[in-house]
Order: structure tokens, then C-alpha cells, then sequence
């Protein structure tokens, strides 16, 4: 027995409040890559680990509001906590991978094709993780091209928004790329919805709808949400403020740039003069004996 499935059961208010997400995410995400390439040491893995986990919890709760809106009409649906939360794990430490090694390696093809990969397959990875852990009385079968398709759009996406994070560096642009983000990142998730099938137990019978997806998802959303309120304070602060800024700027104004001993004026050099010349010179101040 096939289930009916919408996935818009709130008509555009998950789908477009997912998106705002997924771009609030990402646009966090690109600045706090952008400012760990001015500092070093500990102050870069910072905002490094601070960028990754906001676009983890970006997309991660771009999925669970945009699932507020899947229905199954002939079964009631439930998540499974210990799942779900793991999905936002894995999310986050697969996109951390792929941020450290653009953000110590630079832009090189390499680090851009590895980090945009591994960064790929975690948002995949986690969107069908949160998938799996969804409970009714049945089971999802998946169109194998169409996963495949989401999958190559998620790497894609990565690898752009990886490129970006360590090439934009103005506002606006970081905007626009955290706005392609968004949308390639919505784009993913409803191409895996779309693979989807629901398959009913034969014995399934349509019950009371039980607990609404909406009053488990929320308090789980909770946490993420103030995470990024929190990160969108901490970008809007100057860097040098937050981490010291660059490494150069923490030295004081009395050390070098590179020995770190004193800086030492060197005294001017005075010309000397010889001393035949100062006697000529003498000589032709003195008026003529006639």
C-alpha cells in the first residue's frame, strides 16, 4: 500500500523559512571563513570550528523546518531523537573537515575538489540520516538516479561555497554566494524528497495522528537556533575585538616584524668633510690682499 505524501502542508511558509536558514547559515559560515584567513594559530581554528558549525546548523535546520511541512496522510510520523541529533554530528563534522582544509590549505584545486567532496557528503549524509530517523507504520524507498542527482548537487554546492569562503571577501559578493548556497542547499533537500516513495504496512490501518512532528522538531531546533543568533553577534563584532586580528597587529609597537627584538633607530650618518677642502673653502671667504 502506497502512503500519500505532501510535502507542503504549510503551503511556502517551511520552504521559504527554510531557505532564509540555509542562507543565514552559510552567510555566517562564509565570514567566519574569511576572517580566520586574518589570523593564525588557535584564533584561526576558532573561527574555522565557529564557521563550520554554522553552516551545519544551518542546513541541518533548513531540513527539520522543512520537514515540518512532510505529512504522511495515512500514518502518523515521529523521529527518533538519538538519530536526528546525530545527523546534525555528522553535518557538522564533515562540513568542519572540508572548511579546515580549504581554510589551511587555501584555494588550491586539490583542497577545493577534497574539501568540497567530503563537505558534500556530509549534507547528503545528514539529510538522509534525518530521514532514516522518521517513524511510521512503513518504509521510504528512494529513486536511485534521482538520490544520485542530490548527492552531485550537494558536492557541487560545497565545493562553490568552499571556493567562495577563501575567495569573496567583499559583503555583497559574500551575500549573493551565501544566497546560491541557500538555494542550491534547498534545491538538494527537495530532489531527496523527490527520489521519495512511502510504502504502508499492510496491516497499517489510518490512526489518531498522535504527536505532531511540530512539537518534537521545535525543541529540538531550539539549541541550533540560539546557535546561530549567537554566531550572527559574534561575526557582527570587529575581529581584531573578538580575536586579536592579525598576528602582526597583537606584536608591540616595539618589536620587529620578524627577529621580535627591539626596534633600534639607526643614528644618521653625518658627512665629513675633508680637511682641504674646509681650508679652501676658508681661504675663499677672505678677501683678496691687493
Amino acid at each position: 500500500m502506497q502512503g500519500t505524501v505532501d510535502g507542503f502542508t504549510y503551503g511556502l511558509v517551511t520552504p521559504v523559512t527554510a531557505f532564509l536558514m540555509a542562507c543565514l547559515g552559510a552567510a555566517l559560515g562564509l565570514r567566519c571563513t574569511t576572517r580566520s584567513l586574518r589570523t593564525r594559530g588557535a584564533s584561526r581554528a576558532g573561527w574555522l570550528a565557529l564557521g563550520a558549525t554554522s553552516i551545519g546548523s544551518g542546513i541541518w535546520t533548513m531540513h527539520f523546518i522543512a520537514m515540518l511541512g512532510f505529512t504522511v496522510r495515512e500514518a502518523p510520523v515521529s523521529y527518533d531523537r538519538p538519530l536526528t541529533y546525530a545527523s546534525l554530528a555528522v553535518g557538522v563534522g564533515m562540513v568542519g573537515v572540508g572548511i579546515f582544509l580549504v581554510g589551511y590549505r587555501g584555494a588550491t584545486r586539490m583542497a577545493l575538489v577534497t574539501g568540497g567532496t567530503i563537505t558534500g557528503l556530509g549534507v547528503a549524509s545528514m539529510h538522509y540520516l534525518g530521514m532514516a530517523g522518521m517513524n511510521f507504520e512503513g518504509l521510504f524507498e528512494y529513486d536511485t538516479l534521482t538520490v544520485a542527482l542530490s548527492v552531485v548537487i550537494a558536492v557541487v554546492a560545497a565545493t562553490a561555497a568552499l571556493w567562495a569562503a577563501v575567495s569573496i571577501h567583499g559583503f555583497l559578493p559574500s551575500l549573493g554566494a551565501s544566497v546560491v548556497m541557500g538555494v542550491a542547499v534547498s534545491g538538494m533537500h527537495y530532489t531527496g524528497m523527490a527520489a521519495l516513495q512511502v510504502h504502508l504496512h499492510p496491516d497499517a490501518v489510518p490512526g489518531p495522528p498522535g504527536e505532531a512532528p511540530t512539537s518534537l522538531l521545535l525543541p529540538m531546533m531550539i539549541g541550533p537556533g540560539c546557535f546561530l543568533l549567537l554566531a550572527a553577534v559574534v561575526v557582527m563584532i570587529d575581529p581584531l575585538v573578538v580575536s586579536g586580528g592579525p598576528e602582526e597587529a597583537r606584536r608591540p609597537s616595539g618589536q620587529a616584524a620578524r627577529g621580535g627584538g627591539p626596534v633600534t633607530a639607526i643614528p644618521a650618518q653625518r658627512r665629513h668633510t675633508p680637511p682641504y677642502a674646509t681650508t679652501a673653502r676658508k681661504a675663499s671667504r677672505q678677501p683678496w690682499n691687493r
